[in-house]
């Protein structure tokens, strides 16, 4: 019996030294997977980038085409300089770079371009460049050619008001959040959002007003369609960040 007690102790440390070599050997195969998917992935970027470029360039025709305003003199000459406009602006997708400093410098140059436009329909054409503009740099923000700074303001500095009521509140509604994202891939007419929310007149009305006092939607014209602004496409694409990290990320209590 003694024997046997004798030989347990080294055979526990076998096991162990085993147990350790297989956690060792299952750490490498993972870091020299996620090389390997990295390599990947970088190569992927490279030879598909032009071709997300081109695409998006594409469906900013077909969107400038169908919600700038068409009753317009400047309709012909505003389209040709939103093109060209996002036709640069793509162009980083291809070059796998850009700086939060370059994103500013292109936000400056469609502010200044809109206090040359004369009319207020304008707002509509501008709204719609803004939102093609930020899709691209959100996609720019998933392939990893754009790294936002983070910010630097205190967590416990923000204005809770401001951000409760012109944020937070306007899309606590499961209504109004369903509205935010139908509009984010086309523009709805009234009727749209009626058949989707299954809502009536004043019940839908007041949803679709709580969207456009927050600044997240506007009517194109009266009578119109509805279409998202920069900062509702802003929202919407944190909230999926938002949502992506947490659904990665299990939540403790």
């Amino acid at each position: 019996m003694k024997k046997t007690a004798d030989k347990s102790p080294t055979l526990d440390s076998l096991m162990d030294e085993m147990q350790q070599m297989r956690g060792e050997l299952q750490r490498f195969i993972e870091r020299t997977n996620q090389v390997h998917i990295q390599s990947i992935v970088s190569g992927l970027k490279n030879d598909y980038a032009a071709l997300i470029s081109k695409n998006h360039i594409e469906q900013a025709h077909d969107c400038l085409s169908s919600r700038m305003i068409h009753d317009c003199v400047m309709h012909d000459t505003c389209f040709k300089i939103f093109l060209d406009f996002l036709t640069a602006t793509s162009s980083h997708i291809k070059e796998g770079k850009i700086t939060d400093e370059i994103v500013e410098d292109y936000k400056t140059q469609l502010k200044e371009m809109r206090k040359k436009g004369p009319y207020e329909k304008c707002d509509t054409c501008f709204q719609e460049v803004n939102r093609l503009f930020e899709k691209q740099i959100d996609l720019m923000q998933s392939l990893g050619i754009l790294d936002r700074q983070e910010c630097a303001v205190p967590v416990t500095d923000y204005p809770d008001e401001k951000i409760v009521s012109e944020i937070v509140e306007p899309i606590a509604s499961p209504i109004r959040f369903q509205i935010l994202q139908a509009v984010s891939s086309e523009t709805r007419t009234f009727s749209d959002l009626s058949h989707l929310t299954k809502l009536r007149g004043g019940n839908l009305l007041f949803h679709i007003k709580k969207l456009q006092e927050a600044g997240m939607i506007i009517q194109r014209h009266e009578r119109g369609d509805y279409v998202i602004t920069e900062k509702g496409f802003r929202v919407l694409s944190s909230i999926r960040e938002i949502y992506c990290i947490l659904c990665k990320t299990p939540l403790s209590l």
